[in-house]
């Protein structure tokens, strides 16, 4: 299981550093060709995009068809979004909205069969993911093979994070920015962010450190992700599809446009053409 668990592999490869794409907008096709850009994992989110179980199941699928891991981001820290994620076969989940060590420990009971949690075995999707994975095997490596993470977005969390981070079973040590931000009293308005909110995100990955988990981080474009990658964390988005698809076709509507004074020549070209035809023989 855990040499088809992509993002698995990397986070214990050297520095552990591992770069993803986040997928809001539903289609299988829409994941393969998120998958097929090279990166270590694809987020599936079912809080923030417009992905329902049935998509769910169909992306994570088509994600690991690519060599890719499938990481599902549930709406919510509730036991049958975790298991329904789990159950289509992804190769890890992330969990918003925590709070608590306790929510955390809750998370844990969801995520892992027994003795070590509560989850339910019997999903004949979850072992379609990791190739030729048989259902036994499945069952006996699942809880060392997929990866828990918890994202750090609440105040509650950061107060609580040395906590948070002690307990068993969480892997990665996700942080939020934007809600971290706006929970700690310093959103992120023009992208810039407050040295409060810097110092909060230090600390987070500091205690993960101590606490040898890993610590990933959402970043919203390439260079803001080589910053973050820099500075050590090792889950680290790149780009969201809903983001990057309008950003790349408006900048080339804007360069076919061309600058102001080609446009105006084109204008200028044009309103010529039409001058000479209405005062031709044939017009």
């Amino acid at each position: 299981m855990q040499a088809a668990n992509r993002f698995l592999k990397a986070l214990r490869t050297g520095s552990g550093l591992t770069f993803g794409a986040w997928q809001m907008l539903p289609g299988s096709n829409q994941a393969r060709t998120i998958a097929r850009c090279g990166f270590d994992w694809v987020v599936v989110d079912t809080e923030h995009g417009n992905i329902d179980d049935s998509a769910m199941h169909e992306a994570v699928a088509a994600i690991a068809s690519c060599g890719v891991s499938p990481v599902v981001r549930v709406a919510a820290n509730e036991g049958w979004m975790v298991k329904r994620a789990l159950d289509a076969g992804a190769h890890g989940i992330i969990v918003p909205l925590i709070y608590t060590a306790d929510d955390a420990r809750k998370l844990v009971q969801a995520a892992k069969f027994p003795p070590t949690g509560q989850r339910g075995f019997g999903s004949p999707f979850a072992i379609g993911p990791f190739a030729n994975l048989t259902a036994s095997e499945y069952l006996q490596q699942a809880n060392g093979g997929l990866v828990t993470i918890v994202q750090i977005e609440t105040k509650e969390a950061l107060e609580n994070i040395d906590a948070i981070a002690k307990v068993p079973g969480i892997d990665v040590l996700f942080v939020g920015p934007y809600d971290l931000g706006n929970n700690i009293g310093h959103s992120i308005l023009d992208g810039t962010m407050h040295e409060t909110l810097k110092e909060a995100i230090a600390r987070i990955q500091g205690v993960a450190k101590e606490n040898k988990k890993y610590s990933g981080i959402y970043a919203a474009a390439g260079d803001q992700a080589r910053q973050f990658a820099d500075q050590g964390f090792q889950m680290v988005s790149v780009a969201t599809d809903v983001v990057a698809l309008p950003a790349y076709m408006t900048s080339a509507l804007k360069t076919a446009k061309g600058s102001y004074v080609h446009s105006a020549l084109n204008v200028a070209k044009g309103a010529l053409s039409g001058a000479a035809k209405m005062t031709s023989p044939q017009g």
